[in-house]
């Protein structure tokens, strides 16, 4: 957490996720034309917020893309802001929830002290994911080509889909069909991948969420810093996210 408030205090830093805020996946270049500073200061200043996990990177042909991950943003809302004032500050936490104008990709980052067996179980076991979202559970035999279905409680369906990759306990490629709404129905196809990277005693989890049409509707997207920071929970305590938004929603999907 540290790291993450050392990033945040500076403002130039600030105004660079503003800019992922308002467009995300752009190149150093797009950046440098956007700030009164020099291609190295904004090096310099995206490497602490990748340092802090602020901002990922993935690679495209021959660019290399800088996303917001609002992740430890979320983390940080979890511990401190949400016991005293979520109803009105969840909109302040930078959490991509309204991007009518970015690339309709979203990439999520953060690692969690684990082993990849634990944690591919946590993401492919039905009763270990209902735990960190929001009571959904999601069922497959997780092999290549195989469906998928979430449901809620009282057989409500959530999401269901086909699971294009599966590579056991390092990376699932899943298409995603939302299901909760006539809204998100609309919205058609995605994909969501998950990719597992060992790192000393803990993991790397990228999630990948993208093959979203222009100005998807951000319900599609909007829950995975909740879901990610509950897997986190659950993994590193045992215990289940008990903010009031987490709660709110297991409580709609009892």
């Amino acid at each position: 957490m540290d790291e993450v408030f050392r990033a945040l205090a500076d403002p130039t830093r600030r105004s660079l996720l503003d800019e992922l805020f308002r467009h995300d996946g752009q190149t150093l270049t797009e950046l440098e034309a956007r700030l009164p500073m020099t291609r190295f200061g904004v090096m310099k200043h995206l490497r602490v917020l990748g340092e802090a996990h602020l901002v990922t990177t993935r690679k495209r042909g021959r660019e290399k893309l800088h996303f917001l991950n609002p992740v430890p943003i979320r983390l940080v809302h979890d511990r401190w802001v949400s016991k005293y004032a979520e109803p009105w500050v969840a909109t302040l936490t930078g959490l991509k929830r309204t991007l009518e104008e970015a690339r309709m990709e979203k990439v999520f980052e953060i690692y969690i002290k684990t082993t990849p067996e634990r944690l591919w179980e946590a993401i492919t076991d039905p009763d270990l994911r209902s735990k960190y979202s929001f009571g959904v559970r999601t069922t497959s035999d997780w092999t290549p080509g195989s469906q998928y279905r979430a449901v809620a409680g009282q057989g409500i369906d959530i999401a269901e889909g086909e699971n294009l990759e599966v590579d056991p306990p390092r990376r699932l490629v899943q298409s995603f069909n939302a299901l909760w709404s006539d809204d998100v129905k609309a919205e058609g196809t995605s994909r969501v991948t998950w990719e597992i990277e060992p790192v000393g005693d803990s993991c790397r989890l990228i999630v990948t969420h993208d093959q979203l049409r222009e100005g998807a509707n951000d319900e599609l997207y909007g829950g995975w810093p909740m879901i990610l920071s509950g897997l986190k929970t659950l993994l590193e305590t045992g215990e289940k996210l008990t903010t009031p938004g987490s709660l709110m929603y297991e409580g709609a999907a009892a």
